[in-house]
């Protein structure tokens, strides 16, 4: 799209810098106002603000991780190009919220009885491990880049979709996360998350309202859709369940969504946040129709990344346009930003010796895991923006072992988890690696075939192994802190 629409851009341009800006200020607000001397230069403000959270931030800040890129970019790129195959991310958010509910508490009591900042701390008290603090501490910091090269995949498609040209859309997106995050820490993200979310509702809800009175209503949408597989084709049943089930047991290990549970001032909180997070669910259900809406207003692209974009283009005025395309850049903007802090919070606090300026340390290291996640970009050649969500979904999950099973009265030895991570982590980096980042593989048993989730293969054959060992040289039982 070569052609410039300057009332869409200016429009653009002026709700995606004004978050920027009002997310930048922050820090520096609290500084002036704060009675606490360098209270900005605090690295638990900067990177768990102050672990003082309510209900009404954390609501925001936790689910609005489900509002990124990857909802509003890459969930309907994949609802046009393969059907109701692209809706296994509805019933992957119903599975958390019971886990959210019933695990994240009792995480946040240890981390807050510990003085813990990251899930690398809390696998350390867990069990005594230096070796397995790293292990977990790397896992995250490699898992999350390639789910922030999908936040960066998203604002380029958007500034591109506006017709600026060649690499300058890359280059905009990284500036803006990279200025964002270093000025704002953990406050920028989560105060400017109602904005993002408030930005998405409007837009969708007026383009589920608006879009269908174009096509001739959602009769009419389905109709039209129909050879585009509004049902699942056979034999899509069960990567559709086993993509859900990883995701779910996904969404809380990485650190992002965990700096958002820690950040909370109290376990209730995060319990309230949990019986209302379903509401999330119901939008996003929206946004995934609007792959088959694309199909309806006559969107056509070999680039399924600017089927949302097009079809707003398409349908809005130039204006909304500009609003609708902020929102979703806003939307990968905010959770990106968190997801660097928690990848940072790692790398300074587990696995780089004590800093003098730790909130400075953190800063870079955002700034180079925000690095890494640009060669994600460049070098992954990912079929789907999604897949890049879901490969970061196969590594985390060989932290499920140390993290949650951790929890348990299980006397799990930190010999049998070491290797349960070594063998499911080449296991689905290997599998991967063979299906060209595609996030199923296909399994022959007997009379059982199927394509299944690589992450859950490689989780499964980890926790096989872990117990196994764990039964022959069982570790050492709970402490008072960490037992169920």
């Amino acid at each position: 799209m070569s052609h410039i629409d300057p009332w869409a851009l200016g429009v653009f341009v002026f709700f995606f810098a004004a978050t920027i800006i009002i997310g930048s200020s922050i820090q520096w607000i609290r500084s002036l106002l704060s009675k606490k001397e360098k209270s900005g230069n605090s690295h638990e403000e900067w990177g768990l603000g102050g672990r003082e959270f309510g209900p009404w931030v954390t609501w925001f800040l936790v689910g609005g991780d489900f509002y990124t890129a990857y909802t509003v970019i890459a969930v309907p790129a994949l609802v046009y190009a393969v059907g109701a195959y692209g809706f296994f991310a509805l019933p992957y958010t119903i599975i958390v919220y019971p886990f959210i509910f019933l695990v994240m508490p009792k995480l946040w009591k240890i981390a807050h009885a510990g003085g813990h900042s990251t899930a690398a701390d809390i696998v350390r008290a867990r069990f005594g491990s230096r070796s397995l603090e790293i292990i977990v501490a790397l896992t995250g910091l490699v898992a999350v880049m390639p789910y922030i090269a999908l936040q960066l995949i998203g604002i380029r498609t958007v500034v591109q979709s506006l017709g600026l040209p060649g690499d300058l859309p890359l280059v905009i997106a990284f500036v803006s996360l990279a200025a964002y995050t270093w000025l704002g820490g953990l406050h920028a993200p989560a105060l400017t998350a109602f904005i993002k979310d408030i930005m998405i509702y409007i837009a969708v809800l007026v383009a589920v309202t608006v879009i269908p009175m174009h096509t001739g209503g959602y009769a009419a949408l389905f109709t039209n859709t129909a050879d585009h597989a509004t049902v699942l084709a056979p034999g899509q049943g069960l990567p559709y369940a086993t993509l859900a089930l990883s995701s779910a047991f996904a969404a809380f290990l990485y650190p992002h969504t965990l700096t958002g549970i820690l950040a909370s001032r109290s376990a209730d909180t995060i319990r309230q946040n949990a019986v209302y997070l379903p509401v999330y669910t119901i939008v996003l259900g929206l946004i995934a129709m609007l792959g088959f809406m694309a199909h309806a207003a006559g969107i056509v692209t070999t680039n399924n990344s600017l089927v949302v974009p097009m079809l707003f283009q398409k349908v809005f005025p130039s204006w909304f346009a500009g609003f609708c395309l902020a929102a979703i850049a806003v939307g990968a903007l905010v959770p990106a930003a968190v997801m660097a802090i928690g990848a940072a919070n790692l790398v300074t606090k587990n696995l780089l010796p004590a800093q003098a300026n730790p909130v400075r340390a953190s800063r870079i290291t955002a700034l180079l895991v925000k690095l890494g996640a640009l060669l994600c970009v460049l070098f992954l050649n990912a079929k789907f923006a999604i897949d890049l969500q879901l490969l970061g979904g196969v590594i985390i999950l060989q932290t499920f072992p140390a993290l949650i099973m951790g929890l348990l009265r299980l006397r799990l030895s930190t010999a049998a988890i070491l290797t349960g991570w070594v063998v499911g982590s080449v296991v689905g980096l290997g599998l991967c690696w063979m299906d060209g980042l595609k996030p199923i593989h296909p399994i022959n048993l007997g009379l059982f075939s199927g394509n299944v989730s690589t992450g859950l293969i490689s989780m499964c054959l980890n926790i096989v192994i872990v117990l196994a060992i764990s039964m022959l040289r069982p570790g050492p039982a709970h402490n008072a802190q960490t037992a169920s």
